[in-house]
């Protein structure tokens, strides 16, 4: 992401990036709402008195991630019949970033550790001690309560309840905005059914990238098109910068013409994004058939 978005904990010391827009609220004061953005674009500072068992959350392993804010108290039954839970979802995607509050001591903040230490590496981190209970008071927050967090850095979910049927709602979706999410998506366009001889039309396909990732510079852009000997394009091949790209969106396009007869024409482009762990390759095509006649 660049817009995925660690949260303010509290009104303790929290630094915004410049750049970036301001939290609309920060975690500390009152539940947040669904819809509502705690911080976007960039990793607020943290508390000072708060005390990890593993590191602080982690923005670059949180990107592109739901981001499950769980919050429990060792001496709340349900917390422990949440824990299964909460471990099931973190296991089962790679999707999934939890960071977890107990409210205890380090001791009791093991025993209802989501992360696992070893098994948890790049997918969460455990806040516990005085500090979090400041939070839980603040915040009226007995548990469990968990904040969902889309790849945008939005509030999805509160989930306060701990019912199986409440329980399962807010598993359902986390289910279903880890399914949503995608890299990029493809659109394209080409030349209507009929076309006039000599009349002018573009074949194009149009690439959005996520907004946490970013298209990359060392991995070449190719778009090629692939016409009948009697259509004329302006080019049949784009590369590198000729392949443009603003706004996350990158785009190929060529114009053509053509006399009178039945056609078919496809295109391809390739292109290659950077993410948190490495590098991504895409490749997509479109193909249209069309008559160009009086």
């Amino acid at each position: 992401m660049k817009r995925l978005i660690l949260f303010a904990l509290a009104s303790l010391s929290t630094i915004a990036l410049a750049d970036q827009p301001q939290p609309k609220q920060a975690l500390g004061t009152s539940l947040p709402n669904a819809g509502e953005t705690l911080a976007v674009n960039g990793a607020p500072g943290w508390p000072q008195k708060i005390d990890w068992l593993y590191d602080i959350p982690s923005f670059k392993d949180s990107t592109g991630k739901v981001v499950i804010h769980w919050f429990c108290s060792p001496k709340v039954p349900a917390c422990v019949d949440d824990l299964a839970r909460i471990v099931t979802m973190k296991e089962n995607s790679n999707r999934v970033y939890v960071i977890a509050y107990i409210n205890g001591s380090k001791g009791q903040a093991k025993k209802l550790d989501p992360i696992r230490e070893s098994e948890g590496v790049g997918r969460g981190t455990l806040a516990f001690g005085a500090g979090v209970g400041k939070l839980f008071k603040t915040m009226s927050i007995v548990g469990p309560v968990s904040i969902i967090v889309d790849v945008d850095g939005k509030v999805a979910q509160v989930a306060t309840g701990s019912s199986p049927t409440e329980l399962d709602a807010r598993d359902a979706k986390v289910s279903a905005l880890t399914a949503a999410i995608k890299e990029y998506t493809t659109s394209s366009d080409g030349p209507a059914k009929v076309v006039k001889p000599g009349e002018k039309f573009t074949m194009k396909i149009a690439i959005k990238l996520a907004t946490w990732l970013k298209y990359s510079t060392k991995t070449p852009r190719e778009f090629k098109v692939t016409v009948p000997k009697d259509i004329t394009c302006d080019a049949t091949t784009l590369k590198g910068d000729q392949v443009k790209i603003a706004d996350q969106v990158l785009t190929g396009a060529v114009t053509c013409s053509g006399p009178k007869g039945s056609y078919e024409a496809r295109a391809n482009i390739s292109f290659g994004y950077d993410t948190n762990g490495g590098a991504g390759l895409g490749t997509e095509s479109a193909s249209w058939k069309f008559e160009i006649k009086q």
